[in-house]
């Protein structure tokens, strides 16, 4: 069991519309997280939060997530130095997602040197009848050399 509680959830109207952080974690314990710059707006990266990176995050103003790969909670940064410190902090109408608004510190966001993790589109004329036509473009370029980032272990 989780030592960080947020306030049980209650009716939907005091979920929906009440004025209470009363965030709904999947049956895994997990918390969606879009991450977006504070001022731009872009989509910076998705990842997950548990109860535990939550409280984290709120408590020290770093962004922390929970890594569904390695099983283990990460700060943003803690190896790049890319931190993502928060300035805003939002839920959707019933708080099963949340955003968060950061100042991506570095310019960063991707472990592949790209701003944005989301730094691929799909080609004009996709079509899902045709696996040959599903093709990305980059739609952004590489900021920095992930080598120059991330030290081997």
């Amino acid at each position: 069991m989780s030592n960080y509680v947020f306030p049980a959830r209650t009716e939907n109207s005091d979920i929906e519309l009440g004025t209470t952080l009363q965030p709904k974690f999947g049956p895994d314990g997990l918390l969606p997280c879009i991450t977006t710059d504070h001022v731009t707006n872009e989509v910076l990266m998705f990842a997950f939060m548990n109860a535990e990176s939550f409280a984290l995050t709120l408590r020290s103003g770093k962004a922390t997530y929970w890594s569904r790969s390695r099983n283990k909670l990460w700060t943003k940064g803690e190896e790049s130095g890319n931190v993502q410190l928060v300035k805003e902090v939002l839920t959707d109408c019933d708080q099963d997602v949340i955003q968060i608004k950061v100042e991506n510190v570095g310019g960063v966001a991707c472990h592949n040197g790209y701003k944005s993790c989301f730094y691929r589109k799909l080609v004009e004329g996709a079509n899902p009848d045709d696996a040959e036509s599903l093709k990305l473009e980059f739609a952004s370029r590489r900021v920095v050399d992930p080598a120059a980032l991330y030290k081997k272990k």
